[in-house]
């Protein structure tokens, strides 16, 4: 509160909006405009919908790459964590790229799956929508999501810099 950014929360609690999706969202804008669907692969897998006015206008939030590793590593018994890698074929021949397979081709699917459902709630033609890619995790997805069309890694940087801009007291 009281942070100038320019970005409309239209939410139902704008204040659950975590600061780093308001960013991207103001930086992807002023990147590629709207509307735009930001996909940060992080702790968790966020996606971000913003429209033609560069409103924030909600998103997911799903399981992120490594925490979802993790899990397969403690939770099932004969499953141990793996290096996040490509595998040699989707069907993996040992347990290994097995999983590796499940994770890559699995959250591609995701990402893909979800942007068309957002990008049609979106735009008239979801076409039209923009989707860019952030956060530590994305080249991993990049060549497989056939729905991410730029990735930015300094979507989120770039957002700060612009709220600074906006927020800096004006000089004598």
């Amino acid at each position: 509160p009281g942070v100038k950014t320019g970005v409309h929360v239209l939410m139902d609690n704008p204040k659950e909006v975590g600061a780093d999706r308001i960013v991207n969202a103001l930086a992807a804008n002023h990147l590629y405009g709207g509307p735009c669907i930001v996909v940060d692969f992080g702790t968790a897998t966020t996606f971000d919908a913003i429209n033609e006015r560069g409103d924030y206008v909600g998103g997911a939030i799903a399981p992120g790459i490594e925490i979802s590793v993790e899990a397969l590593g403690v939770r099932g018994a004969q499953l141990r964590k793996i290096e996040l890698a490509r595998p040699r074929n989707v069907i993996g021949k040992n347990t290994v790229e097995g999983m590796q397979s499940g994770i890559l081709y699995g959250f591609a699917g995701q990402v893909d799956g979800l942007v068309e459902r957002m990008a049609k709630e979106l735009a008239k033609d979801p076409d039209d929508v923009q989707v860019i890619a952030t956060g530590g995790l994305a080249p991993l997805v990049l060549g497989e999501a056939a729905t991410i069309d730029v990735h930015e890694p300094w979507l989120t940087l770039i957002g700060l810099r612009l709220v600074y801009e906006r927020n800096k007291p004006a000089t004598a």
